[in-house]
């Protein structure tokens, strides 16, 4: 094998000028940028995630803060920049990768851990400095990673709600999307989002801490509740929004414009009343959970979508919380007929990979295929069969 520093497909920073390959891209200015906000908001350091509001494995464009400010394009990653410094840190599956993309104002730390984030930003920030992140970008178990971190060191860190990437990304930002939420048909849900909603009071009934409220983060927890769907991130059918479900009310938090007639007629059609969906907008959120708090309340929300910017809000005595919204667990307990849909769908997509399977076995031989021809034709025979919305993810499409 090729020492590694003649390859001309990943960057070398040891040499005067630097090497970067065509795929790198120039961050300066972006960086320059994103210190400038720093400064104004007194940001010794700055912590750049990977995620988006709602902890989603995937995200959309407007999202990627991260790809944005460091041209690293892979699914998971951190990064932290200071004044005279910018790291990246990632997992192994993406080293190559993020060798390729990022130009030689960035370390990469071949490590996804805190501790070692912690570390170096002990090393980079002096005493008495401030680190500061976006709560509403970290979940709860994060922020409190970072958090002892930093305990003791005397690095204070700083939540700021405005997120400063998003400010020096400015009018260049991908807008949010403005595609149809739409009704998901009866014939796949097995039950009505009224009957879903019941079931979900009653679970607050019977819960010994007996809660007034369930707060959901999780965009599949509102999509599910609802039996409403959209594209806001590629590969997957939900929307951006919030619900706050108590005994007598539900507050949908999502761009009401955006909803079918059918699906606006379907949520509405118990109002006024205990089923009546009051839809406020999408960014009313963190008010509308800051007023109700301040009653004689309990919210019962799941740590895992949550982030620790809607946490913070609620007092620590009104809180009820475990892993898991009762929302999530009641959507990972399958009907009798989701069940059935789950098998047909399965039965579609089987047929679509035997035909893919047949297809290699003509192909390849007469040397016409490659993976990307190969990952190009299955997704088609599965757009072919009925119901298709797509594939889930990616065709990941190799050989040998």
């Amino acid at each position: 094998p090729q020492a590694p520093s003649t390859r001309n497909d990943i960057r070398d920073c040891s040499v005067d000028p630097p090497y970067l390959p065509p795929t790198a891209t120039n961050t300066t200015a972006r960086l320059a940028a994103l210190r400038g906000t720093m400064r104004t908001h007194g940001a010794h350091a700055y912590i750049v995630p990977s995620t988006d509001a709602h902890m989603s494995e995937y995200i959309s464009e407007r999202d990627a803060r991260l790809g944005w400010l460091t041209g690293f394009t892979g699914s998971a990653g951190t990064a932290v920049v200071t004044q005279d410094k910018a790291a990246l840190w990632t997992d192994s599956r993406y080293w190559t990768q993020a060798e390729r993309e990022l130009d030689c104002n960035w370390e990469l730390q071949r490590t996804t851990s805190i501790e070692s984030i912690g570390m170096w930003i002990l090393k980079a920030v002096p005493a008495g400095g401030n680190v500061s992140l976006d709560p509403f970008l970290f979940s709860i178990d994060t922020w409190n990673s970072y958090s002892r971190a930093l305990h003791g060191s005397g690095r204070t860190l700083l939540p700021l709600e405005t997120n400063l990437v998003d400010q020096a990304w400015g009018d260049q930002r991908p807008l949010p999307s403005s595609s149809e939420i739409y009704s998901l048909p009866a014939e796949f849900t097995g039950s009505s989002w009224q009957e879903k909603v019941a079931g979900i009071r009653q679970r607050m009934e019977q819960h010994v801490r007996r809660p007034t409220a369930v707060l959901l983060s999780g965009l599949e927890e509102t999509a599910w509740l609802f039996n409403l769907r959209g594209d806001d991130i590629p590969y997957n059918p939900v929307f951006y929004s919030y619900t706050l479900l108590t005994n007598t009310t539900i507050s949908l938090f999502v761009e009401g414009s955006r909803l079918s007639a059918a699906a606006w007629e379907s949520l509405r059609s118990g109002c006024p009343g205990p089923l009546c969906v009051e839809l406020q907008e999408y960014g009313q959120v963190s008010a509308h959970l800051r007023r109700y708090t301040q009653g004689n309340v309990t919210v019962w929300l799941g740590t895992e979508y949550t982030t620790y910017g809607l946490y913070g809000i609620v007092p620590q005595e009104k809180l009820l919380e475990e892993n898991y919204s009762p929302v999530m667990m009641a959507k990972a307990v399958k009907n009798a007929h989701e069940q059935e849909m789950l098998r047909a769908a399965h039965v579609r997509d089987a047929v679509a990979v035997i035909q893919y399977l047949l297809w290699l076995e003509k192909t390849v031989p007469q040397g016409q295929a490659d993976e990307f021809l190969g990952a190009q034709h299955i997704d088609a025979l599965r757009w072919a069969q009925e119901h298709s919305r797509g594939p889930s993810f990616q065709s990941i499409s190799a050989s040998g």
